[in-house]
């Protein structure tokens, strides 16, 4: 990290002294106006000096606009810094007649919007990296309102894929020394389990039983892009209360036979979209597996997060081919706030809403025909199997409100992992346990009806954290 800094403070001499040759100073004209002068000069700059002081002028800039400067910032580039429009015709031409490998090399050449060399010369300046992850996050915010920024967020995408390569990523367990400033991050961007402070990130590091790893990237050092907290336990468990409560009986890491990824969190949002969490999954596995030559079982504790969205649209379609109108009386339970603490009204309700989930997870698709839920994208996408839905598994607030207390089972099963990918990417299948299957045929429990008129279940109460009848625990 020294060597970084010191390199880092390099550059930014290096750029200073730039800046004070081509007399740069915050003098200049303000505004977007101002900024498309410096951005031209910059891509027509030959000297390393001149350049990273150009660069650092340009974000500098940036980093001082108003929200609608930045908006005209993008706008900007998205119009003065396409194509060479001339270029690019006449090179089009040249390859209808040609059809050379160099007339193709010119045409690719040509086609490339000058705003792409630009995003690379202004990651000269020192600290460029971040702020143009900033700048993305920006423009990502943008883009609903001014679809026409699409073009410029390819842009981005396209060079950060680049950049972030898994080959210039940095694996780094995170535990209770790692420094206090990366675990202070650590707390404020979980985003599946909030960490309510200190005493419960503690919890969550430094017992043996459990484990953190982060992607760093060398320009990022003290930023982490995404991590994984880790459960090292006997079996898989249902029910995130399970991994998380305070008075859980700890296990020594050598007896554990389960690795349990129980939340990723991805840190950047200007790294949206830019694909590392199969990556980091995958190093895990080797490192813990290195390390703790018993597991034989990966798999994960998932949430669902857009599960009870489409569960109230399915719920508010009289023709849906999901919810007949005995499923939606009994769904109407989901509407009252304290459903989830009455055993009866819970139990009545489970074996519909289970129904309903595998049919989610199994059959609704998206435009581009795969699975809509982008945690089963991501995991199935991975080479996961989709092994268990367990019902009321997460009980707090946003559980609950996501995925009506929903979570879901991904099975990493090592010598299944790459068929399972195949299956996935090529023929759009979700390869899924049988109990799963079952679950859409179903019947509904006798007297579910009855009991939400105030009679007593026929059998007691809901089974906490299970998918449903026929469940049965991970098969490996």
């Amino acid at each position: 990290m020294n060597g970084v800094s010191l390199l880092g403070d390099m550059l930014q001499t290096i750029a200073e002294r730039g800046r004070r040759f081509l007399s740069l100073s915050g003098r200049e004209e303000a505004g977007t106006g101002g900024v498309e002068a410096i951005c031209e000069t910059l891509l027509s700059s030959h000297g390393e000096a001149s350049g990273m002081a150009l660069a650092k002028t340009v974000l500098d800039r940036w980093s001082r606009f108003d929200e609608k400067q930045r908006c005209d910032f993008m706008v900007m580039l998205l119009e003065r810094f396409g194509p060479d429009a001339a270029r690019l015709e006449k090179a089009i031409d040249n390859y209808r007649g040609l059809r050379t490998p160099q007339a193709l090399l010119e045409l690719h050449s040509a086609a490339e919007p000058r705003r792409q060399e630009l995003i690379r010369r202004l990651n000269l300046a020192p600290n460029g990296i971040a702020t143009l992850v900033r700048m993305r996050e920006n423009l990502l915010m943008m883009k609903s309102a001014q679809p026409d920024l699409d073009a410029v967020d390819a842009d981005f995408a396209h060079l950060f894929g680049s950049w972030f390569n898994r080959g210039f990523l940095v694996l780094r367990p995170i535990n209770w020394s790692t420094p206090a400033d990366i675990l202070e991050k650590i707390i404020r961007y979980e985003a599946v389990h909030q960490i309510d402070g200190w005493d419960e990130l503690r919890r969550r590091l430094a017992p043996d039983d459990r484990r953190c790893f982060a992607f760093f990237h060398p320009q990022l050092v003290d930023e982490p892009l995404i991590f994984v907290e880790v459960a090292l336990t006997r079996s898989a468990p249902a029910a995130i209360a399970d991994v998380l409560r305070e008075d859980r009986a700890a296990i020594a890491a050598a007896e554990a036979t389960t690795a349990v990824f129980y939340s990723i969190s991805n840190c950047q949002q200007g790294l949206r979209g830019i694909s590392f969490g199969n990556f980091l999954i995958k190093q895990v596995v080797e490192d813990l597996r290195r390390e703790l030559p018993k597991l034989d079982t990966f798999v994960t504790l998932s949430p669902a997060p857009g599960f009870a969205q489409w569960l109230a649209k399915e719920r508010k379609d009289n023709a849906s081919q999901v919810i007949d109108a005995a499923d939606r009386v009994l769904l109407e339970v989901l509407d009252e706030p304290d459903w989830a603490s009455d055993p009866a009204r819970s139990a009545a309700v489970q074996t519909a809403l289970t129904a309903a989930a595998a049919h989610y997870f199994l059959r609704v698709r998206n435009s581009q025909g795969k699975p809509v839920d982008p945690v089963a994208r991501f995991h199935l996408g991975n080479g996961a199997r989709l092994e268990r839905i367990n019902f009321l598994a997460d009980l707090s607030a946003s559980g609950l409100r996501q995925a009506h207390g929903l979570m879901v089972n991904y099975l990493y099963k090592l010598d299944d992992i790459e068929a399972n990918h195949e299956a996935f990417a090529g023929r759009g299948e979700v390869v899924t346990a049988p109990a799963i299957h079952r679950m859409l045929r179903q019947a509904r429990p006798p007297r579910a009806l009855a009991v939400l008129r105030g009679q007593p279940p026929a059998g007691g109460t809901a089974a906490r954290g299970t998918g449903g009848r026929g469940t049965g625990e991970l098969t490996s």
